[in-house]
């Protein structure tokens, strides 16, 4: 990204600066902005999706012969197949504990060590165990699923509960990020994040970047709760802030962080004062580092009011995360960039692309976006931007080969 762009001068009630005030003061031009109103009813972690490696356990496929309530670690699941979408082929479901098992990863045989098991962890199991205590709850019911269970990679939502602000008109034009994938919702009474589907009513609800990545939704929470049937507990959480109004809009700020994202940050991040690389394999170690993702994503998506100049309501979003006891980390991601191998890999992947785009004659624009969807699509940006291309004349690139490969082998292709 370009230059970092200035917060306002923040100012408390009595008119001194202060990283927590809600007046705020534009230096340049003198004006100000009063976020009193905002209140902060809810921060904290939403939803933890576990990985773990290891062997299943000789018996476990058998609790699926016949889909229904089975016996399993001591309580009672509902147990059946699911799509191939989702990387594993069975569930293992208790919604009164909050807890889901994707149980026999696609990707690897039954016999084989790999990543047979994803547990993912629902807010109300969240809350009501520390870090700790969750971390146990979900190696405990590993050990059930696999032999050498072992955590390898936790991923993340992280969310933040507002009142007294809702998104503008304008909130995507001002959202500045990385991603080029922006989806706007008209409403919501039906939603399922995890695929990013919605149906809609009015516009009031945003869903930026990939999956595989960091995501931010921006989203009227009250509407999705009624729509899930979570609103009494949503307010049973909200009621334990100060200043909760339960006849008001929630709006709610969220990062999504992909294993590969926590990953990276594992393998960059060093603590300073011993030397040694920070361990996020697990979402109790990861836990202490929450604080440094939320304002990760802050950075990554930018809220701003003008350029260089943050809107005051991202300052007070980014602000909330700033710790009173920080960790001794330079926080940093490991990327694997195509500066890291040989370039010839990307030379090859796009040759063979456009040519399967040209035999199913796909636009220029259908075969952009099929190539944008790859999840390795920045390595490829990387190559071309190494070559002294950019995101736009790679664009342009693609077009010019497709184009030639149509018109030189045709029929042939």
């Amino acid at each position: 990204m370009a230059k970092a762009p200035k917060h306002c001068i923040a100012l408390d009630d009595d008119l001194q600066e202060s990283p927590w005030g809600r007046l705020f003061v534009d230096d340049s031009t003198g004006d100000t902005f009063d976020l009193r109103g905002v209140n902060v009813i809810h921060f904290g972690t939403d939803t933890v999706r576990q990985l773990y490696r290891g062997r299943l356990q000789p018996h476990i496929l058998a609790l699926f012969e016949e889909p229904g309530i089975v016996d399993f670690a001591g309580k009672r699941w509902s147990a059946g197949r699911i799509g191939r979408d989702s990387g594993y082929q069975y569930r293992l479901q208790n919604a009164d504990l909050g807890v889901i098992l994707l149980i026999k990863s696609f990707h690897a045989k039954d016999d084989a060590i790999g990543t047979h098991l994803k547990i993912e962890v629902s807010p109300h199991c969240i809350q009501a165990h520390s870090p700790r205590e969750l971390q146990t709850l979900m190696d405990d019911l590993a050990d059930q699923v696999l032999t050498h269970a072992t955590a390898h990679q936790a991923a993340v939502h992280i969310a933040m509960d507002v009142q007294g602000w809702e998104p503008p008109r304008d909130f995507q034009p001002h959202l500045h990020c990385r991603s080029r994938r922006v989806r706007q919702y008209d409403g919501i009474d039906n939603i399922e994040w995890a695929s990013a589907s919605a149906t809609y009513g009015r516009g009031e609800s945003w869903l930026f970047g990939s999956p595989s990545g960091i995501q931010l939704a921006v989203y009227d929470k009250t509407k999705e709760a009624i729509a899930k049937d979570k609103l009494d507990y949503w307010r049973s959480v909200w009621s334990q802030a100060d200043g909760y109004q339960e006849e008001r809009q929630v709006f709610r700020i969220e990062f999504r962080f992909h294993h590969s994202i926590v990953e990276q940050f594992s393998q960059g991040s060093v603590d300073y004062q011993t030397g040694a690389v920070v361990d996020f394999h697990d979402y109790a170690s990861l836990h202490d580092h929450l604080d440094a993702l939320w304002r990760y994503g802050c950075d990554a998506y930018r809220y701003l009011r003008r350029p260089g100049l943050y809107d005051p309501f991202w300052t007070v979003v980014s602000r909330q995360a700033l710790p009173l006891d920080p960790q001794p980390v330079r926080y940093k991601r490991y990327h694997k960039t195509a500066s890291g191998f040989s370039g010839k890999n990307v030379e090859l992947l796009l040759g063979n692309f456009i040519s399967c785009a040209a035999r199913h004659r796909l636009s220029a624009c259908q075969a952009w976006k099929a190539l944008e969807s790859l999840p390795f699509f920045d390595v490829i940006e990387d190559h071309y931007r190494a070559k002294g291309k950019n995101t736009y004349d790679l664009r342009r690139h693609i077009r010019q080969l497709l184009e030639e490969r149509i018109v030189r082998w045709g029929q042939a292709i």
